[in-house]
């Protein structure tokens, strides 16, 4: 599901290349980021929302850059993200 204008639409489920490739990213993405010692995380589930939108969504894979959560207003209480600030 996804927020669009403030409904609740309902998304597709995923088929099985989705998955596959889901799968090859959250394995890949972390053995970089350790790699090259970069302040990022993946975290499980994160909902991203712009500010001033009545809309959010739940991605797949999301990169974030740990340095930046303390300027995420609702990251502490609510696992939200404004788009921007804490993505690479």
């Amino acid at each position: 599901y996804e927020l669009h204008n403030g409904n609740i639409v309902e998304m597709a489920q995923p088929v099985g290349d989705h998955e596959e490739l889901k799968s090859f990213l959250g394995v890949e993405i972390p053995f970089e980021i350790k790699r090259l010692g970069l302040p990022y995380g993946i975290p499980n589930q994160v909902i991203v929302r712009p500010e001033g939108k009545d809309c959010g969504y739940f991605p797949d894979v999301l990169v974030v850059n740990r340095a930046n959560l303390p300027n995420e207003p609702r990251w502490k209480k609510e696992s939200v993200l404004s788009q921007g600030a804490s993505i690479p």
